[in-house]
């Protein structure tokens, strides 16, 4: 299994070097997304919800954009650009190194660390340092390569560790309101909220979570004039066309999703709506031929503005606390009344998936440009098949408008969602302060 793994990297160019002769040591760019898919595996294998998810793929990936700060000078730190992040030293007495390895290993050492069943991720680690002691790179600078991976990721650490997110398991258990209008547990799984305290995290741009607090949804009312009224029939009268419930499924992306298997609730196991975004992103560096450095900053953007627009959605979702429809539809119009998707777990306003795809759309198209036409292969594993886009705003407003057609959302939660994720991601790509380039650089 090894010895075709390394063939196969071989031959597709993944790794190119030399033994011992001290010149670089490339690495494929497409070592950085299969980083991104065992992390996302990991995910899927532990049910992690979308904030969290969101959240290990930021640090894991500042980890191995620090190391190319640290030895591409076209790149510059995080240092004085995101909320209190380090001035990190390069590790003293390491010379001999691979930089492009290290910043993969670096990655993966902070994912290993941070994500509940993250030693699942050595077995890549190990056919990652084998390939390339295979393909040439000698055992003191691999060596090198772990000894300064493994000091860049306990810097990371240290700067997750003071987000505040170990904070929230201090917080009272939360307890839905009960008043009319307000969110509660949906079945077939009922689960309690996720991530009701987000919001006390410290979010990487943003000045505070509610920064770019939109407009208030809708009033809840059960008179039948009323708006509100009218955003649930909107909902109820759905005529659900074909294309609209393939729309609905490809962005599903529920990690929470339940299956009857006879007397049993199976998990389904689909990855979050942040994964599914990292999955385009290294469509979108793989087909413009980003360069390793590049692709891993295009990945720690995107994931630095996914766990932004996150916070600033679940802080609007628990203010605002919101019914779902599924709950309102069938107390006031219709018993017999079920979404076409699964509702996940959370209050109902901002969708969240307006938000971060219209987050995440802005800063692809900042790297890659308005027109930037691919196939999101990324939900074929999943057994879907592909879709092809003509931009990235396109796939955001199909992401978007999937949530009402799924019947998971009002329709002003979809589009007051994707309003604020324009003002986050633009926000994102100001704070981050890095050139729009069409190139591999």
């Amino acid at each position: 299994m090894l010895n075709k793994l390394i063939l196969v990297l071989l031959l597709a160019g993944m790794l190119a070097g030399c033994k011992k002769d001290n010149k670089p040591f490339d690495i494929h760019p497409a070592v950085v997304g299969t980083v991104v898919n065992e992390m996302t595996d990991v995910m899927v294998h532990d049910v992690t919800n979308p904030p969290l998810g969101a959240r290990f793929f930021a640090y894991a990936c500042l980890a191995g954009y620090e190391v190319i700060a640290q030895n591409d000078s076209a790149y510059r730190s995080m240092f004085g650009v995101l909320n209190n992040y380090p001035s990190i030293k390069r590790p003293e007495g390491i010379e001999n190194h691979a930089y492009q390895l290290t910043a993969a290993l670096a990655m993966l050492e902070t994912a290993r660390k941070m994500q509940p069943s993250g030693a699942l991720l050595r077995k890549y680690q190990d056919r990652l340092i084998d390939s390339c002691r295979k393909a040439g790179l000698d055992a003191d600078r691999i060596a090198g390569s772990q000894a300064y991976a493994l000091a860049i990721s306990k810097e990371i650490l240290k700067y997750a560790k003071s987000d505040r997110y170990n904070r929230i398991s201090n917080f009272p258990r939360y307890e839905p309101s009960r008043l009319p209008g307000t969110w509660y547990p949906t079945p077939p799984g009922y689960f309690p909220p996720v991530e009701p305290y987000f919001r006390t995290v410290r979010p990487f741009t943003l000045d505070t979570c509610s920064q770019f607090r939109g407009n208030p949804p809708v009033a809840f009312s059960e008179d039948k004039n009323s708006a509100f009224f009218k955003l649930m029939k909107l909902n109820y009268d759905d005529t659900k066309q074909a294309e609209h419930l393939v729309m609905a499924a490809y962005w599903d992306c529920n990690p929470f999703a339940l299956e009857n298997r006879g007397h049993l609730l199976v998990g389904m196991k689909k990855i979050s709506p942040g994964a599914h975004w990292m999955g385009i992103t290294n469509i979108a560096c793989g087909q413009a031929k980003a360069d390793f450095a590049k692709t891993t900053l295009v990945n720690t953007s995107v994931a630095v503005g996914l766990m932004d627009s996150f916070m600033a959605c679940w802080d609007e979702k628990y203010l605002s606390n919101r019914i779902r429809p599924e709950t309102a539809i069938r107390k006031y119009i219709d018993p017999s009344w079920k979404p076409f998707l699964q509702t996940p777990p959370f209050p109902e306003y901002l969708s969240g998936h307006s938000v971060i795809s219209t987050t995440s759309a802005i800063i692809l198209t900042h790297y890659f440009g308005d027109k930037f036409a691919y196939t999101d292969t990324v939900e074929e594993r999943f057994g879907l098949k592909a879709r092809k886009f003509a931009s990235f705003a396109a796939a955001a407003q199909e992401s978007a408008m999937s949530r009402f057609y799924g019947g998971i959302h009002f329709m002003d939660a979809v589009t007051n969602g994707q309003v604020q994720g324009a003002r986050v991601g633009e926000w994102v790509v100001k704070k981050l302060g890095v050139k729009q380039q069409h190139s591999g650089r």
